[in-house]
């Protein structure tokens, strides 16, 4: 016997248990079963279980929720034979008023075992809490809330997915489409705003972020939604999600068809709720739909559902099945196979005895196939596997793929999911009949406006230069098209980029340098040129035909130390030959100019004296190396200025320009100005703002009184500048660092990492990327006339030099002297002081050393110049012989003596021909 329910009366619910004006019903099943093997020893006797059922008729959730569930029934009863069915009812209760404290008196009084519902999340708050107080099971097929978790309340299951389950499959359709930037529309109902901060959390884990919220009560009119999309309409954006129920999305629908926010160019993404499988909407809102792609739950086709459609068309005037009437079928077939588990075989109260506890632990526990796909509960609600990605084009909605949390979005139901994201679903038709897929949203993006310098960025006729193609290379290389359009903006650059800050443009395109105080309000991508500051200044010609330019190849340090260094040799020199040769011996006057004249004659390899001593010899090789690389530097040096015109910067340092108190030109608009206040010091009447390259050429050519010291602006302008007037100024001073030149979007803008790395590729890639100034015509090359008579050659670009010649030197002198004092101090005597030792040594020194080669060399000379003489005559005896011998070393010593002393009065003698004593 199938019983029939009436309506209640309208009414406003205590405790927010449903909403004003609202029709409800209660439905009361008293499931009566007979369990066989389980009878009293008197009489067989039936235990009813008592199962309120909470819908609301009126709604087409409500009224396919009530067929199903009585389908439910009959079946389960005709499958299990062994079990008598029953549905007497309590006439107390048929007709009667959902207030709080009926909902009391249906718990306390007629003690139900269950409540199955209610229908809506709003109202399931109430009753979950209500059933945890008196520890009654509810169980819900159509709350689908994420708010209602069944975590947070132990008498609360639901046979249903939960809403949040299908967030990953719609973050997934984001992403496989590269979206940035998603708007959500949504209802400001339980239903609407629990499902929110889960879609943002899934957004953000695939790039995308939610610029805009809108929020739509469900009492709006329709004015009300029209103004609020025209409003979203004006953000430009282009990619909408939209999580409502079918009675408030399908009244949006038609608005948006109205407002044309369904024509190509848009796209529309729904949730569950909106899908015909969860609820049917109107063929007319199937109309306004088209092109709009979302997700709903797989629901494999079995025969046992195909049975269940066909007798529904049949026995009642609704003409399918949506979700939630399988969801309500399989609820009341898993109560009933709960209900014969536990196995109730007692005349007590089922609720004295905790028949609701022993209800939900079986519950909790089935696992079985059903109608809507495989009945487990997971954490106290139905487990979600599969969704369905559909697209609606006419009046269905066409499946274009799947996914699921292993394999994420594929074509086929088991099929592999592809690597490349776009081609993981099925092409869908987007609105407007297009298949082309929709941009995150168009782009207004301002360009600066200027006067000069419009060689880097130009927007006239389709005709653009430098930094709009490197924009546009980059476009190319997003994994996703970017719709936009320029917008062109007079004024400074930051007050450009503050624009973004205000929402007045999404992107800024141009000549922007990256700086630290810009970053407070927009997010720049990596820099596509280098850039920094420097100055630029007149250039004057410099004086080469001055009467003392010899002198400016060597630096004074280093005309001092080699003249240091001539001196130190030729002494050394001296010392070393002063015992052994002539030629460096006699009056002091002419020694010293001996030790002058032989050192400084190696500048030009005059010296004609010969030197006897290894040592000196050694000392001599090293400084003419020294001397040879010092000569051919200072030629190369001189001849250079002699030769190479030249030209001097006006100004070499800012310090000193701004000590002068003169004026400091700047690019009107750019941050050179701030730069030059805050870091620089300058006074703000000293700084001239210039826009072209000819301004800043007049500026420049007129000089301190009427126009401007210098320029300082970044070098890509300065280079630019040079390339048209590089005869007349040169780039001087240090170059402050900056960060380059790069795109400028709106703080935490997904676009940012994208572009970056397309201008990464474009700028890496040899084929795409060009050098700007690689396509101007060559100028001179301005180094090559820039005077460098700054930096002479100094002491220290020849220091090993100087070291070698030194230690050459020393050690030359130290075994020299080594050897003279092992030799002759011992002869000394051992009763003088020390000073008086030195006095013997020091004319020890000054003669001759009569062992040296040399002047064994003269004494050989000697003794062949007597041989001739004496052999005329008899040979001598022993005795004369030994008599000859010492008069003729007597002879040669006096003629020695005689021939030094000529040496020291005239300078010359002729050493081959010695003067002998007769008398010896």
């Amino acid at each position: 016997m199938v019983p029939t329910y009436e309506n209640a009366k309208t009414s406003t619910i205590p405790g927010s248990l449903t909403m004003a004006n609202q029709k409800h019903f209660l439905w009361f099943i008293f499931i009566v079963m007979f369990i066989p093997g389980i009878e009293p020893s008197t009489t067989k006797e039936v235990i009813r279980v008592l199962v309120g059922v909470v819908l609301n008729l009126k709604s087409s959730v409500g009224a396919m929720a009530e067929n199903c569930m009585t389908m439910a029934l009959d079946d389960f009863y005709a499958k299990h034979a062994h079990i008598k069915q029953g549905f007497p009812f309590s006439p107390a209760i048929q007709r009667m008023m959902l207030f709080q404290q009926q909902l009391k008196h249906l718990i306390n009084i007629e003690r139900v075992s269950v409540i199955i519902g209610p229908q809506s999340s709003a109202e399931a708050k109430f009753v979950i809490e209500l059933g945890r107080r008196n520890h009654v099971p509810i169980i819900s097929f159509s709350a689908t809330s994420p708010s209602l978790s069944p975590s947070n309340s132990s008498f609360f299951i639901r046979t249903a997915f939960s809403d949040s389950a299908q967030v990953e499959a719609i973050a997934a359709i984001v992403g496989a489409y590269s979206w940035l930037e998603v708007v959500l529309i949504y209802e400001d109902t339980e239903y609407g705003n629990s499902l929110i901060p889960f879609l943002v959390d899934a957004f953000q884990k695939v790039g995308a972020r939610v610029p805009h919220r809108s929020v739509i009560p469900p009492h709006y009119n329709d004015r009300e939604i029209l103004k609020e999309l025209n409003h979203l309409k004006s953000t430009r954006a282009r990619i909408f999600l939209v999580h409502m129920t079918a009675f408030l999305g399908s009244k949006l629908f038609l608005l948006a068809n109205k407002a044309g926010m369904m024509t190509e160019g848009y796209g529309w993404i729904v949730t569950e709720g909106l899908s015909t499988l969860l609820d049917p909407v109107g063929s007319r809102t199937m109309d306004s739909m088209q092109g709009v792609v979302g997700v709903r739950p797989y629901i494999p086709m079995s025969k046992e559902l195909e049975d269940l459609v066909l007798r529904m068309k049949r026995s009642s005037k609704i003409t399918g099945v949506n979700l939630f009437g399988l969801w309500a079928y399989d609820t009341v077939w898993a109560l009933a196979m709960a209900v014969e588990k536990v196995g109730i075989a007692s005349r007590v109260d089922p609720a004295s005895l905790g028949t609701g506890q022993n209800l939900l632990e079986a519950i909790l526990d089935l696992k079985f196939e059903n109608l809507s796909g495989n009945f487990r509960l997971v954490k106290g609600q139905l487990e979600a596997s599969t969704f369905e990605v559909f697209n609606v084009i006419g009046g269905k909605e066409r499946i274009i793929g799947y996914w699921n949390q292993k394999k994420g979005l594929s074509r086929k139901l088991n099929g592999a999911a592809d690597l490349d994201k776009r081609k993981t679903l099925e092409k869908p038709i987007w609105p407007g009949y297009t298949t082309d897929i929709p941009p995150t949203k168009k782009l207004k993006i301002g360009v600066p406006l200027k006067q000069g310098f419009n060689e880097f960025l130009k927007f006239e006729n389709n005709h653009h230069i430098f930094f709009a193609d490197i924009f546009f290379a980059a476009v190319k290389q997003l994994p996703f098209s970017l719709s936009y359009e320029f917008s062109n903006f007079l004024g400074t650059y930051d007050e450009l980029l503050y624009q973004i800050y205000l929402q007045k443009y999404d992107a800024v395109v141009g000549d922007t340098t990256i700086v630290a105080n810009r970053s407070i309000y927009v997010d720049f991508t990596l820099p596509y040129s280098e850039s920094g500051v420097s100055m630029i200044v007149l250039t004057e010609d410099s004086e080469s035909n001055s009467l003392w330019i010899f002198l400016k190849p060597l630096s004074l340090g280093l005309w001092l130390t080699t003249g240091i260094a001539f001196i130190l040799t030729g002494f050394v020199i001296w010392v070393l030959e002063h015992r052994e040769n002539t030629e460096f011996r006699g009056p002091p006057q002419q020694q010293l100019g001996m030790i002058f004249w032989f050192s400084f004659s190696t500048l030009v390899f005059a010296h004609r004296e010969k030197v006897v001593n290894n040592w000196s010899r050694f000392v001599l090789i090293v400084w003419v190396f020294v001397v040879l690389i010092l000569t051919q530097s200072y030629t190369a040096s001189l001849a250079s200025m002699l030769t190479v015109q030249k030209l001097q910067p006006a100004f070499t340092d800012i310090k000193e320009i701004q000590r002068n108190g003169y004026k400091v030109g700047y690019q009107n608009g750019s941050f050179i100005k701030g730069f030059l206040i805050e870091h620089l010091n300058f006074d703000v009447t000293k700084l001239v703002p210039l826009e072209t390259i000819s301004d800043y050429h007049n500026a420049l050519s007129r000089g301190n009184k009427n126009g401007v010291a210098a320029i300082l602006d970044e070098v890509p302008y300065l280079k630019l500048f040079l390339k048209a007037k590089c005869s007349k100024y040169t780039m001087v001073g240090p170059t402050y660092k900056t960060d380059g030149f790069g795109f400028a979007f709106p703080i935490r803008s997904p676009l940012v990492s994208y572009m970056s790395r397309a201008i990464l590729n474009v700028t890496q890639d040899k084929n795409t990327y060009f050098d700007y100034f690689d396509n101007k015509p060559a100028c001179e090359d301005q180094t090559a006339k820039i005077s460098s008579e700054g930096p002479s050659l100094g002491v220290y670009s020849f220091g090993g030099l100087f070291i070698i010649a030194g230690v050459a030197s020393m050690v030359a002198l130290l075994m020299y002297m080594y050897h003279f004092l092992c030799s002759h101090w011992p002869a000394l005597r051992t009763e003088s002081t020390f000073w008086e030792k030195l006095v013997e040594v020091a004319k020890h020194f000054d003669k001759k050393d009569l062992t040296s080669h040399q002047f064994k060399r003269r004494e050989s000379r000697v003794h062949a110049s007597d041989t001739p003489d004496e052999g005329l005559a008899a040979p001598p005896g022993a005795n004369d012989m030994q008599n000859n011998s010492a008069g003729t070393h007597i002879t040669v010593e006096n003629n020695l003596g005689h021939d030094e002393n000529e040496n020291l009065s005239s300078g010359h003698t002729d050493s081959s021909m010695p003067v002998l004593d007769s008398s010896s």
